[in-house]
């Protein structure tokens, strides 16, 4: 494509830090231009098969200009005219000495259309790295699947669970989000030429009844399986809320591990890996930080920023339309898709690299395996009789004596304070062995990760994309 005057690239902190060049070309005014000069000339072909009289010449020429790309020129236009669209369509004409482009159409009728299929384009381009980072979760989940950890509520030990189960809550999450993601794209709907305020009136005076099969047509050529039937001049920005929100949806999985990975990180559990050359802190030079995963939850709270913005425009539309709307989505909508692209590739970043120490892992667990005993031992003690409260509360006593103990000498003697006492009449030998098997207390961890793996294995069959996919060298 040949431009002159601007670089292809898009300002902001998004676009230029954190976003891929992919979805950075998608975004870019100059594949925008592109897009709508394409439609244009889909717009008239439509025309002249409808028996509308365009010579194929003419079309020729709008087809011979349309790489040709001048910001500068358009922006002038712009300056004087005081609407983006009508200086972009005068420059067009003017690069093909015609003005047979934009007949029956209304501004909306470029920029929405151009806008969804965009969205559309970007919705595909993030469910092949969705899928990518499921399946690296699947993998990791798969590995570790008899690994024991110490699972934590309120970040406080709990119980037993095993790490490769805590990765596939994470990939259940992100399953849910992406089966929400690929419905969504089957039903997101194609505006259409539906004119000034959505009745086609101009089209239908232009071409008569032939006008519906230019919908028809453009449907098929821009890749929709859905026309909408009766917009306004504006098709309802609560759809693109819904986009925003299953982008924020999206998200969720790869932020949910980035908390973890963080808190993880602060025990010694995991790391994202440290290059020889790497630098964690400037002032403390032991420092080795999740900065990634520190990044991917920052990119979240943006995310959910841009969604809070279309929020405001979704159900806020005055009569057929206006364009209050235009400055909130011309910045949300193309920072949305770069952030949930940045998050997706520094997702999947942070969990081809994440190392596990499992001595750290084995060591935590040991120190406070007797006290996630206490569920167990509660269980046992209403399965000999003794009532459920009143074993509660002589089973609390003594953890409180032994964590005490355990911040004083070091030593956890729950064990020893719960077997030795006889009202709740348990065997020491019993106890030990349980403790000496974690695995024996992670209840069904080990099935609910197998059967998540076979719902991974449906989504991803058939995409070689989302087992080979890396993302690029990441600042």
């Amino acid at each position: 494509m040949a431009s002159r005057g601007r670089k292809l690239i898009m300002s902001g902190v998004l676009a230029e830090r954190y976003a891929s060049d992919q979805m950075r070309k998608i975004w870019s005014r100059e594949n925008k231009i592109s897009l709508e000069r394409d439609l244009w000339i889909m717009v008239m072909k439509a025309q002249s098969n409808a028996g509308f009289s365009i010579d194929k010449s003419v079309i020729g020429e709008y087809e011979r200009v349309k790489s040709t790309i001048d910001l500068i020129s358009i922006d002038k236009r712009e300056r004087v005219l005081k609407h983006d669209v009508k200086a972009r369509i005068e420059e067009f004409n003017s690069l093909a000495g015609h003005q047979l482009i934009h007949l029956g159409m209304t501004s909306r009728d470029l920029t929405e259309n151009v806008e969804i299929f965009q969205i559309k384009t970007s919705l595909e381009f993030i469910e092949k790295k969705a899928l990518s980072f499921l399946y690296r979760l699947g993998e990791k989940s798969l590995s570790h699947i008899d690994t024991a950890l110490v699972a934590r509520t309120h970040n406080v030990p709990a119980q037993v669970t095993t790490l490769g189960k805590r990765f596939a809550t994470w990939a259940e999450e992100l399953i849910f989000a992406i089966k929400h993601l690929q419905e969504l794209q089957k039903r997101l709907p194609l505006r259409g030429i539906k004119g000034a305020v959505g009745t086609s009136q101009d089209a239908i005076d232009l071409l008569g009844s032939s006008q519906s099969g230019i919908d028809q047509e453009i449907t098929k050529a821009l890749g929709f399986e859905t026309l909408a039937i009766s917009p306004s001049q504006i098709y309802p920005r609560s759809f693109d809320f819904e986009v925003l929100a299953t982008l924020v949806q999206l998200s969720a999985a790869a932020s949910n591990m980035a908390t973890n990975v963080r808190l993880m990180s602060g025990h010694g559990l995991v790391s994202e890996g440290f290059k020889s050359d790497q630098v964690g802190s400037s002032a403390m030079p032991h420092k080795v930080n999740a900065r990634l995963s520190e990044r991917l939850n920052g990119l979240a709270v943006v995310l959910k920023g841009y969604a809070l913005m279309i929020s405001e425009i979704s159900g806020n539309q005055w009569n057929e339309g206006d364009v209050s709307c235009s400055v909130v989505r011309r910045v949300a909508l193309p920072d949305s898709f770069y952030a949930i692209d940045a998050i997706l590739d520094t997702a999947i970043n942070i969990i081809i690299n994440l190392e596990i120490n499992e001595d750290a892992i084995s060591a935590e667990l040991k120190a406070n395996l007797p006290f996630m005993l206490s569920s167990k031992v509660l269980t046992l003690c209403v399965k000999a009789g003794i009532g459920r409260e009143e074993a509660h509360k002589v089973i609390k006593e003594h953890a409180v004596t032994a964590s005490t103990n355990l911040r004083r000498n070091g030593e956890n003697n729950f064990i020893e304070l719960v077997s030795s006492d006889s009202r709740l009449g348990l065997e020491k030998e019993s106890l030990v062995k349980l403790r000496n098997t974690p695995l024996a207390l992670t209840g069904d961890a080990k099935g609910q990760v197998e059967r998540i793996l076979a719902e991974i294995s449906k989504l991803i069959a058939g995409s070689d994309e989302a087992t080979s996919y890396l993302p690029g060298e990441m600042l």
